[in-house]
């Protein structure tokens, strides 16, 4: 069971951090189709950081003296730059939606398209492969947090909440959701989310108030390309041993159906990440999955195909926006452009 609440927490917290990234972006009136393409390039940015980093040697001696606290600032680190460099990506569909008053949802699906090929051609050129990994050992050696730092023996027991919240899981989860939590409350709890979330239900009647509606949604796109970068890092960091390859398994996609699912509020948000987040922990460790502690792999042993489990936080994707959706209710302005003359 610790196993099971550990990995359902690594996929659903990327996906709580990058839906709550598109519901910055929709209260301000912009539709951000392109999360998938901003994960990805905060991925790949965020784990070439990493690589140089190493290559420098700046943290190696840390490395090999043990100082796990160290390298943990060098996750955070990595994490700050895949924010900033999404947020640089972001502004690509900022300007097109916000001063070319561009079709928001062709715009965000050509960042979805750019985005892997820009990722595998600087890919080819700096590593001469189509994937990009760290320079030296694995995400687990350098990042991950173990018992052993804390003083416990390799036999020792941590107890239920040790071996499910500190043992074996990286500091990047629990920074993403106290950002989370932060991040809700600007958005909900402040001037600055009350003025955002205005210009995406009336904008017009925002700027009469004084409320620059341009800046507005810039900050709104700016934010939400920043939470998307860095939540494709942490999905390749936590799941794909920190490698970048142009690809994040259509966690961008899964993350607007999440903030669909949600009805744009973060409490409901975080649900629906978890529920997804199982059953994608489900579909990537089934055959090794002991629910009850018992040694018997119920899942293995129902011999169901494979794809099967693989497709299964797809078509539960599928269908809670079946049911859900006509109750969900998007932002009055998402989507449409800003007319300064209109009234």
């Amino acid at each position: 069971m610790a196993f099971l609440i550990r990995q359902t927490l690594i996929y659903a917290v990327p996906l709580m951090i990058v839906a709550l990234a598109g519901v910055f972006a929709e209260r301000s009136g912009i539709i951000n189709l392109a999360l998938e393409g901003i994960m990805i390039f905060g991925a790949f940015m965020g784990v070439l950081f990493v690589r140089t980093v190493q290559e420098w040697g700046w943290f190696q001696a840390a490395f090999d003296a043990k100082d796990y606290l160290s390298l943990q600032w060098f996750c955070l680190l990595a994490m700050l730059f895949a924010s900033i460099t999404g947020a640089i990506f972001s502004l690509l569909l900022a300007f097109a939606a916000i001063n070319l008053k561009a079709d928001q949802t062709i715009g965000g699906t050509a960042l979805n398209l750019m985005a892997p090929a820009l990722v595998l051609f600087f890919i080819r050129i700096i590593a001469n492969q189509n994937t990009l990994n760290m320079a030296t050992g694995d995400a687990a050696s350098w990042f991950m947090l173990k018992k052993s730092m804390f003083g416990y023996g390799r036999r020792d027991e941590m107890g239920f909440l040790g071996s499910t919240f500190v043992d074996k899981v990286y500091i990047a989860t629990y920074i993403c959701i106290l950002l989370f939590v932060l991040m809700s409350i600007i958005l909900y709890k402040t001037r600055f989310g009350l003025r955002l979330r205005s210009c995406g239900e009336n904008p017009q009647a925002s700027a009469s108030l004084g409320i620059n509606v341009i800046k507005m949604r810039y900050a709104g796109v700016v934010i939400s390309g920043a939470l998307a970068g860095m939540g494709g890092f942490v999905y390749v960091l936590t799941t794909a041993n920190c490698s970048a390859n142009g690809d994040v398994a259509g966690f961008g996609f899964l993350a607007l159906a999440v903030m669909i699912f949600g009805n744009w509020k973060p409490l409901n948000i975080a649900g629906a990440a978890l529920l997804f987040g199982l059953f994608k922990c489900i579909a990537a460790s089934y055959s090794s999955l002991d629910i009850n502690g018992d040694g018997v792999y119920l899942l293995k042993e129902l011999n169901i195909n494979t794809n099967l489990y693989r497709m299964m936080p797809y078509v539960i994707t599928l269908i809670v926006l079946a049911f859900t959706s006509k109750s969900s209710r998007a932002p009055k302005a998402e989507g449409i452009p800003y007319d300064p003359g209109k009234r």
